[in-house]
């Protein structure tokens, strides 16, 4: 192999994004967990998307890539690098990494997705500390038994019910996730991109409303089953819940709607992630049964 080459570009071809998708297949083979997020490759071929990649070239070849979404308010810049199995061994990891936190600026942030030994140890080499932790929590859909779903007086339960209701799940969605990076800046092309992924089911999309006002979205809990595993596994995608219906066990409740629905699609485990400091969710999600399966780690420069 020849020397790396880098190349940052603020969107991709179809042949070089799908080169990308392939690189990201063999590094979630070989490693076990996938190297980036749903977002980052979603971003490989969105027309609206802030992310900016960089291809790490080898003898004309994509041997590495980085997604950086740009720092946006408060937030830092994110990275998420993968390097193709086969062109390991010759730092360009280290390369796109250094690359990717020197153009992110100030407080720019690279998830180590599974937080591996290896990344854990490329971390060290280029003085970076953890800033922050994403639990990936899962739990069996057998046992423990599931509590039993009792919707209280004055909430209603329904499930999606098609476009009429996007505007409320924004609303809800970014109202919720203000303090999020990744997830508190989404517009209807968020939605409509999922809504157009096969695993998209509008009965796993559970939404509470006051039946005073059925108009208004208190509160949503949107399901996702991995096909791609075997055997397929459920997710609890997005819990959101407008911060001024917060304290009426909105959470728990919709949580165990989705829970009960995956159970009897007959999937036998149910994954979700939450970021490692939000005790209330933590607590949620103890409490229902979940553990911790692996931690993703965003490291950042050490002051």
């Amino acid at each position: 192999m020849g020397e790396t080459t880098l190349r940052w570009s603020a969107g991709l071809d179809a042949s070089v994004a799908q080169a990308v998708r392939e690189l990201l297949e063999r590094a979630s083979a070989a490693d076990g967990v996938a190297p980036v997020s749903e977002q980052a490759v979603l971003s490989l071929v969105a027309t609206d998307s802030a992310a900016e990649h960089l291809l790490a070239l080898r003898d004309g070849v994509v041997a590495g890539y980085a997604n950086l979404v740009p720092a946006h308010h408060e937030h830092p810049a994110m990275a998420e690098v993968a390097v193709d199995p086969a062109a390991r061994g010759h730092g360009i990891g280290a390369e796109l990494v250094s690359a990717a936190l020197a153009k992110g600026g100030p407080g720019a942030r690279v998830w180590a997705h599974g937080n591996r030994p290896a990344a854990a140890a490329l971390a060290n080499r280029l003085g970076l500390r953890i800033a922050r932790e994403l639990w990936q929590m899962r739990r069996s859909l057998a046992t423990p038994e599931l509590p039993e779903l009792v919707v209280p007086a004055g909430i209603a339960l329904r499930t999606y019910e098609g476009p009429a209701d996007d505007t409320e799940l924004l609303r809800v969605n970014n109202a919720a996730f203000a303090w999020h990076p990744e997830q508190g800046g989404w517009t209807r092309h968020d939605i409509e991109v999922r809504r157009a992924e096969s695993w998209f089911d509008p009965k796993g999309l559970f939404i509470a409303v006051d039946p005073a006002d059925p108009d208004r979205i208190l509160g949503f809990h949107w399901t996702k089953v991995h096909y791609e595993e075997n055997p397929p596994v459920g997710e609890v995608y997005v819990v959101g819940i407008d911060p001024a219906a917060q304290g009426r066990g909105l959470g728990r409740l919709l949580t165990l709607a989705g829970l009960r629905y995956l159970r009897e699609r007959g999937l036998p485990e149910v994954l979700l992630y939450t970021e490692a400091d939000n005790t209330a969710a933590v607590h949620t999600y103890t409490r229902l049964g979940f553990a911790t399966a692996h931690v993703d780690a965003a490291y950042s420069p050490a002051d």
